[in-house]
């Protein structure tokens, strides 16, 4: 059994897989929980990745006889063409290890829509090329609160019409509406430049977007969770 940890911004994920298959997958919302989670479970390899808390921390709590950090040091199952490779998000490289797994020999834009929206490029050779990212939902209308003096702190509604009737729905139609116009708009331009691109959609905030998105986009709520067990099966095998 391979146990694979996401670690984001706001939550930790757990994936359990046989071979290639995801057979559980479990949300904490704080560290202690995930402790309390992971001293009960065993598994024969482990792959802890983090963008916030200690990896190494997490991985002393997993019994595995094979345990692995990701880091931009870790090999991986694509190439990365990346200028600066240290830079790069784990969570970012999940993705697009995820998206080149699923869809091996196809041009691929995975978007991970959470806490920021990533866009990450990887060709049908499977050359990470980079992407983009820009503020998440929830960062947006933050950022409106924060950096003005009269607008309020809002939550996200699912359910926003796109005319807003009040400063409230206003700022919720902006941001909800204004970000899909943007994912499309995006995904257009890359398939001018990639006429057959596919794109996949993963992230916490997956239910926003995938039936507003009027471009064709495959949703993979998982996907980050595959990628990391597809980088976690690709070094067993060093």
């Amino acid at each position: 059994m391979n146990l694979v940890v996401d670690g984001g911004n706001t939550r930790f994920k757990v994936g359990l897989f046989s071979g290639v298959d995801l057979q559980e997958k479990f949300l904490f919302s704080s560290a202690p929980e995930l402790f309390s989670y992971l001293a009960h479970q065993q598994a024969d390899r482990a792959l802890v990745s983090t963008v916030k808390f200690s990896g190494e921390e997490i991985l002393n709590k997993i019994t595995a006889s094979k345990k692995y950090l990701l880091t931009h040091t870790l090999p991986l199952p694509i190439k990365v063409q990346y200028q600066t490779p240290q830079s790069l998000g784990v969570d970012r490289i999940a993705a697009a290890c995820g998206v080149a797994s699923l869809f091996p020999g196809q041009d691929c834009l995975a978007i991970d829509a959470g806490t920021c929206i990533n866009y990450e490029l990887v060709t049908g050779e499977g050359n990470y090329m980079g992407g983009g990212i820009s503020p998440g939902l929830s960062m947006r209308l933050k950022a409106m609160h924060t950096f003005t003096e009269r607008l309020p702190e809002v939550p996200l509604d699912e359910f926003t019409p796109l005319v807003g009737q009040t400063t409230e729905s206003c700022m919720q139609s902006g941001v909800l509406h204004g970000t899909v116009a943007e994912i499309e708009g995006v995904i257009e331009r890359y398939r001018e430049k990639y006429p057959h691109i596919r794109a996949v959609l993963c992230g916490g905030d997956t239910n926003f977007f995938e039936n507003r998105l009027k471009q064709p986009i495959f949703a993979a709520p998982d996907l980050v969770l595959v990628g990391l067990n597809r980088i976690l099966l690709h070094n067993a095998q060093l």
